[in-house]
Order: structure tokens, then C-alpha cells, then sequence
């Protein structure tokens, strides 16, 4: 089951069920069946807060993904803060929205084993996330 909540912040407007079905679509591509996902989008204070607690980094991210897979099932909390997906989003240049999507599917990506903090990994996470996200355009477009 996904789960969609928010802290500090207005949620988000996603549809949420067109998003749980990418979600399991992607996750599927990898093998992987989602067990137990939950969303909390936040504003940058909290992420920082939860930076700070359980990662020791004193910085903000637009994301944070705790990880409790279990073989081919993923489970996990994923913490977004919106404050930076809108930052990001001005500086890509890209649409909130789009911006929202690719983070959202950020967390799927590492719950599904990608990683993007070694040599060439950032490259794979990018090709990963821009697959996910031409998949959910195909998933929207034929909602319409």
C-alpha cells in the first residue's frame, strides 16, 4: 500500500491514484512488488530536521528515502520537501509538477536498487528517472 501525507506543508495536488499505479508499474520494471511506501511531503525545515536527526547532515535535500525492502518487495519512507522540489524545479527550469513527478520516483529508484552517489551512478539514476517519467506522461495521456 502507498501512502500520501504531508507535514508543515499543503499536500500536493496528485492524483493519486494514476501515481500509485506508475508507482507500482516502475517498481515492477525492476522485479520488484511495493509492499508498504509511505509519502510525507514537508517544507525544507523539517527535511532539514530529519537530515539532521537521522543522517547527521546539516544541509536541505529534496529528498530522503529510508529503505526497509525485504527481497522483492519495497518498503520504505520517503520524505520530500516541497520547498526544495520547488527550488529545483526554477533552477532545471522544468515545471513544478514535472519536478514533483521525478522526485517522487527518485525514492521508487532507490527502493529498486539504484544509487546516484558513485562514479556513473548519477547517469543511471537520470536515465532510470526520465524513463519512469516518459511512462507516466503515456499513463496520463491516455487517462484523457
Amino acid at each position: 500500500m502507498i501512502t500520501y501525507n504531508s507535514e508543515n506543508i499543503k499536500m500536493p495536488k496528485i492524483k493519486r491514484r494514476m501515481i500509485t499505479q506508475w508507482i507500482k508499474s516502475v517498481a515492477a520494471q525492476y522485479g520488484k512488488k511495493v509492499g508498504e511506501v509511505g509519502y510525507l511531503f514537508v517544507d525544507d525545515e523539517k527535511i532539514l530536521e530529519v537530515n539532521n536527526e537521522y543522517l547527521g547532515h546539516d544541509y536541505y535535500t529534496d529528498i530522503i528515502t529510508f529503505d526497509y525492502d525485504e527481497d522483492d518487495i519495497i518498503n520504505g519512507d520517503i520524505i520530500i520537501s516541497l520547498d526544495t522540489v520547488r527550488t529545483n524545479a526554477l533552477q532545471q527550469q522544468a515545471s513544478y509538477e514535472e519536478e514533483l513527478h521525478r522526485v517522487i520516483i527518485h525514492g521508487i529508484l532507490h527502493l529498486c536498487g539504484i544509487n546516484d552517489k558513485g562514479p556513473g551512478e548519477r547517469e543511471i539514476m537520470e536515465a532510470a528517472e526520465n524513463k519512469a517519467l516518459l511512462a507516466l506522461d503515456t499513463l496520463m495521456n491516455a487517462k484523457h
